[in-house]
């Protein structure tokens, strides 16, 4: 059965290995997770698997004396989502995520993932929202170099040419220039996993995985496990 999960992630720490060596590692808060979907080739072009994590409340609209709305839980789940999660029997939840599996049909419909599901020294795949940089030049995004700093140069942290006037008489798809860094999906594949508590649904991930403190990760089986 290929393994997925969904995970929060809390921060980094150190522990040390058996041979006394000291890890960094990430923790994520990992699972529990409900099946609430199981897609087929049959009835959905594809085969995957549905999961959801983190219970989020219901929107609830009540009726007062003067026959106006009044919405309890502005945030919460709305009526055609609560539809979905009552057919596959389970709560509301705040985030749904899809895993493409062959084996979907392995799983149940309302069954629990645990973080049980991995074992120290498994390889993984963690995908999540990088931290947002704001607006940034080109050498802080790019990696460019600067220029000389001397007064006669007019040439400091600019990004460079952007190309000639006569020809090709426009800048190139794909140029460096300054603009938004961060906040975007990163993947970092062939993580190792130092420890997983099952207890307390910690997974304990050997060095950095993208994010924020309490980002949502999305953690799979490695596609491109090294030797």
């Amino acid at each position: 059965m290929k393994k997925g999960i969904l995970a929060t992630k809390i921060g980094m720490t150190q522990i040390f290995g058996e041979d006394g060596s000291l890890i960094p590692v990430t923790v994520l808060q990992a699972g529990p997770c409900v099946v609430t979907q199981i897609k087929t080739v049959e009835n959905d072009g594809y085969s995957a698997v549905q999961v959801g994590f983190v219970d989020k409340k219901e929107r609830i609209v009540n009726k007062d004396k003067s026959g106006k709305k009044e919405v309890i839980h502005r945030h919460g789940v709305n009526k055609a989502l609560k539809g979905h999660f009552d057919k596959a029997g389970v709560s509301c939840k705040r985030y749904v995520r899809e895993f493409k599996f062959d084996n979907a049909e392995e799983y149940t419909l309302g069954s629990e993932i645990k973080v049980d599901m991995f074992e120290a020294g498994d390889k993984i795949d963690a995908s999540a929202i990088s931290k947002g940089k704001g607006f940034q030049g080109a050498i802080k995004r790019h990696g460019q170099h600067r220029g000389p700093m001397a007064h006669g140069s007019k040439f400091h942290r600019h990004q460079g040419s952007n190309g000639a006037c006569s020809s090709p008489s426009r800048v190139f798809k794909g140029k460096g220039m300054p603009g938004h860094m961060g906040c975007v999906k990163v993947t970092v594949q062939n993580l190792e996993v130092v420890r997983v508590d099952a207890e307390k649904n910690l997974l304990l991930v050997k060095g950095a995985v993208p994010g924020p403190k309490k980002a949502l990760v999305t953690i799979k089986e490695t596609v491109k496990a090294m030797a």
